[in-house]
């Protein structure tokens, strides 16, 4: 028999349907996934060895879960996707706040609808996307919002007394039975609201203005918290860690690769853009690289964290900056520059917390030296290594391009919203450029050629064998000592 076909109680109770917890439920689903090595969490990335693995271990022990770590790690993410593990429908008592099994009731509602009505009562199916309930802690939080509170009015309208369940208008906690139920950032919940859920995480009472309703609810509980919360604004009691059953540390992608994947998973690019702007491998590499060093810069706070959020924003950010110049000078078609990067500014200065050092130095400063910072880092993957002292007579392959710029004291502009042609008669004009690029790089795509002679004039400046100012039309690059000399 279908559920379409299943409308009451006394039909289910002849379909043979017989009630399971939410948690046996998740366990059970994933015990079928993983036999069938089916992929639990999609979409997730870079937890595959480490945190999916954990997670899987927690429900299959039937756990309470709090995903602890810093922001933008996917918490929230992992939770969502724990919808998938429920069954895709599950019948609920009509009528009902609480979502009571008709087969184990536990409302006054629900119990006295099936005394009165019996096997006429009636049912509807809830579907799994319907099961999934999130609040996001904050201070002003109160017991009543989460758990309940006694309604007056419905108390005055029924004639009854404040004793009587009846009364009771119910929170989000046990609106959300058989659910999945997430709190986000745990800690910033007021200590007296989190002992108001040890109860309901342990024995699944709940107690309202004095006197206790024995409900045994039926929740899956998930957790988010950031370890930075712990000393900064607040901590999670510790009775309630006690009663959460696994805690599961969440980190940021190890490895180029994996946050490449997961940016060009979330950025929200459209065929428009896509189809104007190019996005060459070197570019997705150095956008990622920005977000590594950010990570491990002296100007930037490691306890607050570096969001994935920032590479997805600032790949955006770079397409559209990419976007704008081909609109403005009427081309049909761009490759992203490195000169675009000065538009991933803002995404940066919007994800990252400042040190002292750091807010004197300037968040647009800081940001920009990111740049640079990855150009650096990546460098030598593509061209020969420069070392900071080299032999007097030695020869290096940067040799012509450096006496270049010597000859030309006045120094070499690369403005920001040169048209194609332009841009590549500019870049053209170093002709050393070229015999470097032939020479270890000659399998490049004609759209990234330019691209890279921009990175190696970077990378230069990077290595001190050029100088750079920035300016707000474009970029100058010098010989650095080559202006001194031709003064004297």
């Amino acid at each position: 028999m279908t559920i379409e076909n299943i409308n009451t109680l006394g039909e289910l109770k002849a379909s043979g349907y017989t009630s399971k917890s939410i948690k046996d439920e998740l366990r059970d689903n994933l015990i079928e996934k993983l036999k069938t090595k089916s992929v639990t969490f999609e979409g997730v990335h870079g937890y595959e060895n480490t945190v999916i693995p954990e997670l899987e271990r927690a429900i299959l022990s039937r756990h309470n879960i709090n995903l602890l770590g810093l922001r933008g790690q996917a918490k929230t993410r992992l939770a969502r996707l724990m919808v998938n593990l429920l069954d895709d429908y599950i019948p609920v008592v009509t009528g009902s706040e609480i979502n009571d099994d008709p087969l184990q009731p536990i409302s006054r509602f629900a119990i006295e609808l099936i005394k009165e009505q019996g096997d006429d009562t009636p049912i509807y199916w809830m579907p799994k996307s319907e099961r999934f309930a999130e609040k996001l802690a904050t201070p002003d939080v109160t017991v009543a919002d989460i758990i309940g509170d006694v309604d007056p009015i419905k108390a005055a309208h029924l004639k009854l007394s404040y004793a009587d369940d009846r009364v009771i208008h119910y929170g989000m906690i046990p609106r959300a039975n058989r659910c999945i139920f997430v709190i986000n950032e745990l800690p910033d919940l007021q200590a007296r609201i989190q002992v108001a859920l040890f109860n309901i995480l342990q024995e699944g009472d709940i107690q309202i203005r004095g006197f206790k309703l024995r409900m045994p609810l039926d929740i899956q509980f998930v957790f988010t918290a950031n370890p930075e919360d712990y000393t900064n604004r607040g901590s999670i009691v510790t009775p309630l860690k006690d009663r959460i059953g696994s805690q599961i540390i969440t980190h940021y992608p190890m490895n180029i690769e994996t946050a490449k994947k997961i940016t060009q998973q979330e950025a929200k690019l459209n065929a428009q853009q896509t189809s104007l702007v190019s996005i060459p491998e070197l570019v997705k590499d150095i956008l990622e690289q920005i977000v590594f060093e950010a990570r491990d810069n002296e100007y930037i706070d490691a306890k607050s964290g570096v969001s994935a959020r920032l590479g997805i924003t600032a790949l955006e950010n770079l397409v559209s900056t990419a976007e704008r110049r081909a609109l403005i000078s009427g081309d049909d078609h761009t490759t992203i520059r490195l000169s675009d990067f000065v538009g991933i500014i803002p995404a940066i200065t919007g994800k990252v917390e400042l040190v002292y050092e750091g807010e004197q130095e300037g968040a647009s400063v800081v940001a920009f030296n990111l740049i640079g910072d990855a150009v650096q880092t990546i460098f030598p993957k593509f061209f020969p290594k420069i070392e900071k002292l080299e032999k007097q007579d030695e020869e290096s392959p940067y040799d012509a391009i450096v006496s270049w710029f010597f000859n030309n004291s006045e120094g070499f502009e690369l403005l920001d919203d040169l048209d194609e042609a332009t841009y590549k008669s500019t870049l053209d004009a170093i002709t050393p450029l070229e015999d470097l690029i032939n020479t270890y790089q000659p399998d490049l795509k004609a759209n990234e050629r330019y691209l890279v002679k921009e990175f190696v004039l970077w990378g230069l400046v990077q290595f001190n064998k050029l100088s750079k100012y920035r300016y707000t039309e474009g970029i100058q690059f010098k010989d650095p000592y080559g202006s001194y000399i031709s003064g004297l």
